[in-house]
């Protein structure tokens, strides 16, 4: 068989499937079945920044190249990105799709389903979210410039970054979250599979989210709690509305940034409990500020102004003072540990796949990792990749699609 004729069966059996597949939205799997296991699709805001509430247990981030010609064939693109994400999101059983053998009496269609997840597809909390990079609003094809959102640059490099050229870029990101790391893999491949010829895989890494141990907050890979304080939906820093000075569009959406950062974990290990507290400025064991019992207690920055208990240079203090002045570049973080073997020296590559989501990128993320510039814990991380990216509104109903405001 040659390729041409390849391409052209690949695609009759995605289309097909596309459109059988829908049996019934994410929202009416669940009420139909009393699933417990299904993240909701649409909403105003996009699923995987604060749904679910407690974080899935595996997660993918993408970036993808995309290959559209012309804005008519990116809309197309997005139509579909929304299509698949209803079905992937919802979950589907054998019978709801179209036997290959079925398909128009094609000879030699691929399978609708890869297999890796068996005939019935279970939702298992996939989240599918999805952001667009600077690049792909200055490109002269889609004609995008003018509803570019404000602040979407290309990342900034810090002066302790080491960043390596193969792990950033791409004009999409896709954020692919789920409860186990085989659901978050189908989902990859049944997207990539529905998106051939548009969308080329820039650079992927997969993470995972630590259970609580033995309460609280999950870990990072240094055993330090993380992700203690986040702010709620409630206090306006993370979604884009329509006092945020940006495109009306946007509205609904958020910026994310993606950092790849690895921990030296050996380098690490050998440093004494006392000092790694200090650098953080929390116990390990209880993940309590110094000088505190729980992880929930607020450190008392104003009763120890010259450091004597959590250092003037410890991560927490640096990263929120808890000032007037800097409550505002508090953000939401949701990220994942990663680890992908062992590098030339026989080191493990290991480390954390720093996401947040703020309403601007200049004022919150880059504003805390400016404090955090000379921070001690430097010389244990190495920040290697990722990128900035607008995260699209919601889609609100099922007449929606993602990105439709670009093409109003």
């Amino acid at each position: 068989m040659n390729l041409e004729r390849r391409s052209f069966l690949m695609g009759a059996a995605t289309s097909a499937a596309g459109g059988l597949l829908v049996a019934c939205t994410p929202e009416q799997q669940q009420a139909a079945t009393g699933a417990t296991d299904v993240v909701p699709f649409h909403g105003d805001n996009q699923a995987g920044v604060y749904r679910p509430a407690t974080q899935q247990a595996s997660a993918c981030f993408a970036a993808f190249t995309v290959l559209a010609k012309d804005r008519a064939e990116l809309k197309t693109l997005f139509q579909r990105l929304t299509t698949k994400s209803r079905i992937l999101m919802g979950g589907h059983r054998h019978d709801q799709a179209l036997p290959p053998e079925e398909l128009s009496g094609v000879d030699g269609a691929p399978p609708v389903n890869s297999g890796v997840l068996g005939d019935d597809v279970p939702a298992a909390s996939i989240s599918l979210s999805f952001g667009l990079a600077g690049s792909l609003f200055d490109r002269q094809e889609y004609g995008l410039k003018a509803r570019k959102p404000v602040g979407l640059t290309g990342m900034k490099v810090f002066p302790k970054d080491q960043i390596d050229d193969a792990w950033t870029g791409g004009d999409l990101m896709i954020q692919i979250c789920a409860d186990s790391q085989d659901a978050v893999h189908y989902a990859l491949r049944d997207i990539m599979k529905a998106t051939r010829g548009q969308l080329q895989l820039a650079w992927k890494i997969n993470g995972f989210h630590n259970a609580p141990r033995p309460e609280g907050a999950p870990r990072n890979l240094f055993g330090y709690k993380d992700g203690i304080v986040n702010p709620g939906a409630e206090e306006k820093l993370v979604w884009i509305d329509k006092d945020s000075g940006q495109p009306a569009w946007t509205e609904g959406g958020t910026f994310l940034v993606v950092r790849l950062i690895r921990m030296l974990v050996e380098f690490w290990d050998r440093v004494g409990l006392g000092e790694q507290n200090g650098m953080i400025g929390r116990e390990r064991v209880s993940g309590a500020p110094l000088g505190k019992s729980k992880e929930t207690d607020e450190p008392d920055y104003a009763n120890d102004p010259k450091g004597d208990t959590i250092p003037l240079d410890a991560h927490i203090r640096l990263a929120n003072p808890r000032t007037k002045e800097t409550s505002r570049s508090r953000m939401l973080r949701r990220g994942y540990n990663y680890e992908m073997g062992v590098d030339l020296n026989g080191n493990m590559q290991a480390g954390l796949i720093f996401a947040c989501y703020q309403q601007n990128i200049q004022e919150q993320f880059e504003a805390t990792q400016t404090r955090l510039a000379d921070e001690p814990m430097t010389d244990y991380i190495e920040p290697f990749g990722g990128g900035y990216f607008f995260m699209l509104p919601g889609v609100k109903d099922e007449k929606g699609y993602l990105a439709q405001g670009l093409f109003a």
